[in-house]
């Protein structure tokens, strides 16, 4: 059985879903002196969020007639464009916008797209075509062909129980955790170090088995060297109570402790409003803007928001038009937050999505996704993106 296949039918693809071993004793690197390179968080809204109820075109009659009832009013709308304004919820994140950090990506899609939550995660997840079914992320991609320092799994770090697609490549795979302490605990269990005494099968035949223990030393090595970053830093700052705002603060703390990871992957989940949306979205935004803008906040402090690019996504959009449980049902495409220090574009990129013309009911793309992948992997993680994208995609120029 090749390896890829042993890792999927065996279900240890995260390297933090393994019990840690000890077969020799690591050292975890030196904590470094001074934090260098930029920094990429992505943030993905699972579910698929109403982009339409996000960043509202108040100026567009047809958004009323389709959402007489779940449409944001006019004088609700926080106005940051003559034309498309704010949901209230993130009222947070208002600074941000005027500050000249937020760029605003509006119908972002891909050609055929896919209402099926599992299926379009993953043609975002691994930057496919509709028609393509890889088992590589674009990001593990990024790790396997044009990362310096990808030796250390945790290069690239999802906060979370299991590893997302995204992250996974065929050599280097990012490293999920949801935390660094409870981690440790469970790599210093004394049944896991009996166990890891045993000496590994090193021929050919058994090269399953000796990638299964390969994968339990870097997650050993992980375990040490994270718990130990943990330590060096801990926020003032006053996160929002809950998983996503400790999620959020977990990165900052790694960050500004001078961690070693570029890439960091965190999800907020709940956005599949086909019933009640109004104010379950609204709790959702709200946790979602007042955790960022602490987020953002605390890495000014330290003076590391320059070095720090957001990228914010959701599988799809909704349909335009609300349904009749107070909801929106699958739709395609959506718009994309990218906030940082130092974007060159800030405000919107394109104009409001069209809602007078239509593929049956839902928005048609203006930008491929891709397109947005592009211009992070060229511009910002200073690679070749047509070898991990397969293919040639325009930047934006965002970056």
């Amino acid at each position: 059985m090749k390896r890829r296949s042993f890792l999927k039918n065996t279900g240890v693809a995260s390297a933090s879903l393994m019990m840690p071993a000890f077969v020799k004793r690591l050292v975890p690197q030196q904590l470094f002196s001074s934090r260098s390179g930029k920094i990429l968080i992505v943030v993905q809204l699972s579910g698929g969020n109403d982009g339409l109820n996000t960043i509202i075109p108040y100026q567009d009659d047809l958004y009323y007639q389709m959402r007489p009832t779940l449409g944001i009013a006019k004088n609700d709308v926080l106005k940051i464009s003559d034309a498309q304004g704010f949901n209230p919820a993130l009222a947070a994140l208002r600074s941000v916008y005027d500050d000249g950090a937020f760029s605003i990506i509006n119908s972002v899609g891909y050609p055929n797209p896919d209402r099926s939550h599992f299926r379009s995660m993953d043609i975002w997840q691994t930057g496919s075509s509709s028609t393509e079914y890889l088992s590589t992320g674009w990001i593990g991609r990024y790790l396997d062909n044009n990362c310096v320092g990808c030796e250390v799994p945790y290069h690239a770090l999802e906060i979370d129980d299991s590893l997302s697609l995204a992250m996974k490549g065929i050599e280097h795979s990012g490293f999920a955790m949801r935390n660094p302490k409870a981690l440790k605990r469970i790599a210093d269990n004394s049944f896991l170090k009996a166990v890891a005494q045993q000496q590994p099968i090193e021929d050919h035949a058994h090269d399953n088995i000796s990638y299964l223990y390969k994968t339990m030393i870097d997650t050993q090595q992980s375990a040490e060297y994270l718990a130990e970053k943990s330590r060096v830093h801990q926020s003032t700052v006053k996160y929002p109570g809950g998983k996503f705002g400790n999620k959020l603060k977990m990165i900052s703390e790694l960050i500004t402790a001078d961690t070693d990871t570029r890439i960091f992957y965190v999800s907020l989940g709940g956005f599949d409003t086909h019933v009640g949306q109004k104010s379950k979205q609204k709790r959702l935004l709200e946790t979602y803007a007042e955790t960022m803008a602490a987020f953002i906040k605390d890495l000014k402090s330290n003076g590391l928001f320059k070095d720090t690019l957001i990228m914010t996504f959701s599988e799809f959009g909704r349909r335009v038009k609300q349904n009749a449980s107070g909801g929106t049902d699958h739709g395609t495409a959506n718009n994309v937050f990218l906030m940082g220090g130092n974007l060159k574009g800030n405000g919107f990129y394109n104009s409001a999505p069209n809602l007078s013309e239509l593929d049956k009911g839902d928005l048609i793309y203006q930008i491929d996704f891709r397109n947005i992948y592009a211009n992070i992997l060229e511009d910002w993680l200073s690679v070749k993106s047509n070898v991990i994208l397969d293919g040639q995609f325009d930047t934006l120029g965002l970056i």
